[in-house]
C-alpha cells in the first residue's frame, strides 16, 4: 500500500508570511509550524512543501537564493525535532502559463512520485484558497489554517475546506483523529 503525505504550503503555514521571502534572515517560523510536522510524521506520514515562489519568475530571486531560503528553513525545522521529506517548488510567475503552478497537480503528482504516496489518501494544508483547491483537485483532504492569509478566506459553498484549524499543529491533531497512531 502506498503511503500517506501531508503536502504543506510554505508561506503563511510553516514560516510567517512576509509578502516575499527574499533573504534567509527574513524566514521565521509560525509557532507550532514545527511541532505540527513533528506529529505528522510520528503519525507515519511523509512531509512535503509544495509552493509557488513567483520571485524567481519575477527575477526578485535566484535559485541559489530560494536555496539558501529552503536551507533555513530546513535548519529552523531540525532546531526544534521537524523534519521535511521534500521540497517542491515552482519557480513561474503567475502569467507563465506552467504546469507546476498551484492549483496546478504536477509538484503534487511529483511529491507523490518521489515518495511513494498516494494523493488520494494524503492530505493538503495550506492558508489560501489556491490551496484547498490544488488540494481538492487532487482528491487530498484538505485544510485551511488561520495563520497567514486563513482568515481572510472565503470559499462557495460545498468548495471549502475539509477542515479549518487555527495552525500546523491543530492540522496534525485533525489528522490523528483520522488516521490514529497507525
Amino acid at each position: 500500500m502506498r503511503s500517506r503525505l501531508a503536502l504543506l504550503d510554505r508561506d503563511g503555514t510553516i514560516n510567517v508570511e512576509k509578502n516575499y521571502v527574499l533573504d534567509p534572515a527574513d524566514l521565521e517560523l509560525i509557532p507550532n509550524a514545527a511541532a505540527g510536522i513533528r506529529r505528522l510524521r510520528e503519525l507515519g506520514l511523509k512531509v512535503a512543501v509544495v509552493t509557488n515562489q513567483s520571485p524567481i519568475g519575477r527575477g526578485l530571486l535566484t535559485q541559489d537564493g530560494l536555496d539558501g531560503i529552503h536551507e533555513r528553513l530546513a535548519a529552523l525545522l531540525e532546531g526544534e525535532g521537524a523534519r521535511l521529506d521534500g521540497i517542491y517548488v515552482c519557480p513561474h510567475a503567475p502569467g507563465d502559463g506552467c504546469r507546476c503552478r498551484k492549483p496546478g497537480l504536477e509538484l503534487l503528482e511529483r511529491a507523490a512520485a518521489d515518495l511513494g504516496a498516494d494523493l488520494s489518501r494524503s492530505f493538503f494544508i495550506g492558508d489560501k484558497r489556491i490551496d484547498i483547491e490544488c488540494g481538492r483537485a487532487a482528491g487530498a483532504t484538505t485544510i485551511l489554517v488561520a495563520t497567514g492569509y486563513g482568515p481572510l478566506q472565503s470559499f462557495d459553498p460545498g468548495r471549502g475546506p475539509d477542515a479549518r484549524a487555527d495552525d500546523l499543529l491543530g492540522a496534525a491533531r485533525f489528522i490523528e483523529s483520522l488516521v490514529g497512531d497507525s
